[in-house]
């Protein structure tokens, strides 16, 4: 089968342009010409895409060094070759020091088959050079963001959890139906919201607490789309293609859900009068082939989740950004610009990856690729507590090194009839842990705190007394601390911001559940 090939030929003689056409198409080329030999229609021929450009160095009306700077400085990168009949040795290296491949005489049109391909193996190098070049700056500028999202949100859960906490304290001091009560209410939920915000944030960043299992997506898919449905709203036409087979993805369902839901709530704001919106799930197994194009992509089998619409779609410099926090094209108070950025962060902390077609009117289709797991999946869990059975008498010890925090979550503790201790940092609780350690029924740690961390400071209480219940409360973790923290057996990870629900929820599930090995 032919190889197709696009020549744009800038030539002021139709016979040479031929011959030049002949000798490509009978080397094995479907070629699709056009000539030009003025600036204006040089010009407007480039308006089409071109494999390469052969041009001659001088004409009676142009000349080729003009050709080549109008190419050049219109920013596009193909191959440009002189094919002259007069070109001396000086000029030609004039051509190519101002950006011309390569030279040929009219005279030795042997060389030209070759030295176009050549060309085309060069350019598509540096196509892929510079694709690699871009994820790699992209990747680049996205964990530099990402540190900062994730130090900034590691800052306001704590003040977030402050208020939280003192805002649960209000609601129950005050009593049942009077204007206090509704004011701490009102307090609560503001403070719920910038919750919400920050664990966007987290997402971003990759600080999530991730609990993954093998989790059959086709499962997930039907019981989040019909919950979505209402949402999405009638004049939007729902269809869902799943695989049969699927194998399991190794995922946190509850963070595959959010990304399931952010994408379709995406999808259904690109079409605000109607269209239709496609979920699917497939298999499949990406190769080395596609890794080198693709560095981000590692080989491996994947699960892959496809979002698609029909909605108005986004031009190349939009999706340049789509990923980045507090990005939006909505208008103002429509959107906070997170919601894809945590879709970004939730795959990317699966070790997944997200692919992105779309352009203007033409809709938008996000895939999502999940590595896969092995083996059967796993059952949906439920709640940790039943409602109303947080409260108990144990004695606890809670180390935290902020002390807005630290004083509510004492607060809320003693408010649920528990006896509580309490410690700045890591390297305290040890002391008070080694002087109480008989009375002490459960420790509350932060992961990181100054002096010692959670998970080292459970370390040397455990080395004391084995089994010691502990949850280990964090806002944002680095990977280290938490592989330490989620390797404890019988531990919770307690993801900030808290309230008293939470808090007395987790407290009750690893004391209920405690197995304590002997001394």
């Amino acid at each position: 089968m032919p190889t197709p090939l696009r020549v744009l030929f800038i030539e002021d003689s139709e016979d040479d342009a031929a011959l030049q056409l002949r000798l490509l198409q009978k080397a094995g080329y479907q070629v699709g010409s056009e000539r030009v030999q003025t600036p204006e229609s040089l010009i407007t021929a480039l308006d089409r895409k071109w494999d390469v450009i052969i041009s001659d160095h001088s004409m009676p009306r142009f000349k080729g060094t003009d050709a080549l700077r109008i190419v050049r400085e219109l920013g596009f990168d193909v191959p440009f070759i002189f094919v002259s009949g007069t070109i001396g040795e000086d000029a030609a290296v004039a051509a190519l020091k101002v950006g011309a491949q390569d030279y040929l005489m009219k005279t030795n049109l042997g060389r030209l088959v070759p030295a176009i391909e050549r060309e085309l193996r060069e350019a598509e190098q540096r196509r892929q050079h510079k694709i690699l070049e871009h994820q790699v700056h992209q990747l680049r500028r996205f964990e530099a963001i990402g540190r900062l999202a994730g130090g900034v949100a590691h800052d306001f859960n704590n003040m977030i959890g402050a208020i939280m906490g003192w805002a649960d304290i209000g609601m129950d001091q005050a009593p049942a139906g009077t204007k206090t009560r509704e004011t701490f209410h009102k307090i609560r939920s503001q403070a719920e919201r910038a919750a919400a915000l920050t664990r966007q944030l987290l997402a971003f960043a990759r600080r999530q607490v991730l609990q993954p299992r093998n989790t059959d997506l086709n499962q997930l898919v039907a019981e989040e789309m019909s919950l979505l449905r209402n949402v999405i709203g009638e004049t939007i036409e729902v269809e869902i293609s799943a695989e049969k087979n699927l194998w399991v993805a190794w995922a946190d369902p509850g963070q595959v859900e959010q990304v399931l839901m952010n994408l379709c709530l995406n999808a259904k704001d690109a079409m605000p009068t109607g269209g239709r919106l496609r979920v699917e799930t497939r298999n499949v197994q990406i190769g080395e082939d596609y890794h080198q194009v693709h560095a981000y992509a590692l080989p491996g089998k994947y699960v892959l989740l496809r979002v698609a619409d029909t909605g108005h779609g986004m031009d190349a410099a939009t999706l340049e950004h789509i990923f980045e926090p507090f990005f939006t094209t909505k208008e103002q108070g429509k959107g906070t610009g997170l919601g894809l950025a945590t879709v970004y962060g939730i795959v990317k902390q699966h070790k997944g990856f997200v692919n992105v077609e779309s352009s203007s009117g033409q809709g938008a289709s996000f895939q999502v690729y999940f590595p896969a797991g092995e083996g059967a999946a796993d059952a949906q869990t439920g709640g940790t507590t039943a409602a109303g059975s947080s409260r108990g008498k144990e004695k606890i010890l809670v180390a935290e090194d902020n002390d807005a925090l630290r004083d509510a979550a004492k607060e809320i503790l003693e408010g649920l009839g528990y006896h509580v201790i309490s410690a700045p940092d890591g390297d305290t609780a040890v002391r008070v842990f080694e002087k109480a350690h008989d009375s002490i029924d459960l420790v509350l740690l932060d992961v990181v705190m100054p002096r010692l961390s959670g998970p080292d400071a459970y370390a040397k209480m455990a080395a004391i007394r084995p089994g010691i219940p502990v949850i280990f409360a964090t806002g944002y973790a680095t990977e280290k601390n938490l592989v330490a923290a989620t390797s404890v057996d019988g531990s919770i990870i307690l993801q900030k911001p808290y309230g008293r629900a939470s808090l007395g929820d987790a407290i009750r599930a690893v004391l209920d559940r405690r197995v304590e090995k002997p001394n």
